[in-house]
């Protein structure tokens, strides 16, 4: 479904992404895991199209996309939950989701089932359908900002950093619902520095370092390699 090819990103002089291959296929959830700084967020931002690829491709469904703009990503099925969760702070809830299906906003019908599915989903954010979403909890933002991405009814829903800054519980929800839209057949890329619950879920996984891939395979061959280990889970 998502392939890249020595994909190089600068910001000016500095070179941020350097020569990142790496494929997602249909129906699985791939994992990418490394330190702050490592170029994961930026990786993400090329792939929706949000920061230009100076270099490699990126291809959809076999399409090279490296010059699609990102409105034009959200029609072939990619869609992005952004790190920091970037709600629409002054809209509501409701008005929020809404924004997320933008791109099917003639279709009332279609909107307000796919609202209705978004609330079956996260039930919480039903409670809070009218509140401003700038008063929300930080977990809250957290499931309405996974929820605005899939308004779009994406086929590759791409997450940055999803348990940044939550509480235990709330991250254990979270991940809960990452293993739900896998089960519903959701592709997922995940960026995440909770590198043993990120590999958990994981079918396939990479380590990002200095905006380079080092190391890739299945998320348990990952969870138990002692360099991995060390590096990210804490233990030796």
């Amino acid at each position: 479904m998502l392939k890249l090819e020595s994909v190089k990103v600068f910001y000016g002089a500095i070179q941020a992404v350097k020569g990142v291959s790496l494929e997602v296929r249909s129906g699985e959830v791939v994992t990418i895991i490394g330190a702050n700084g490592a170029g994961k967020s930026t990786l993400l931002k090329s792939i929706v199209g949000l920061e230009p690829v100076q270099e490699g491709r990126i291809l959809i469904d076999g399409k090279d996309c490296t010059e699609v703009p990102p409105h034009q990503r959200v029609g072939l099925g990619v869609a992005m939950s952004p790190e920091g969760r970037g709600v629409f702070a002054d809209q509501t809830v409701r008005e929020n989701l809404m924004l997320g299906a933008y791109s099917r906003r003639k279709d009332t019908a279609a909107m307000e089932a796919a609202i209705e599915r978004e609330f079956r989903r996260f039930p919480r954010l039903r409670e809070r359908q009218d509140q401003l979403s700038g008063t929300l909890s930080g977990g809250e933002q957290q499931m309405l900002a996974i929820a605005r991405a899939l308004m779009s009814e994406p086929r590759l829903l791409l997450l940055d950093e999803p348990s940044l800054g939550l509480a235990p519980l709330v991250i254990k929800d979270i991940f809960d619902a990452i293993r739900q839209l896998r089960e519903s057949g959701l592709t997922i890329l995940l960026v995440e520095q909770m590198a043993k619950q990120a590999l958990g879920v994981a079918d396939r996984a990479y380590v990002l370092e200095t905006g380079r891939i080092t190391t890739e395979g299945s998320g348990r061959d990952l969870l138990n390699d002692p360099k991995v280990k060390a590096a990210y889970l804490g233990t030796h």
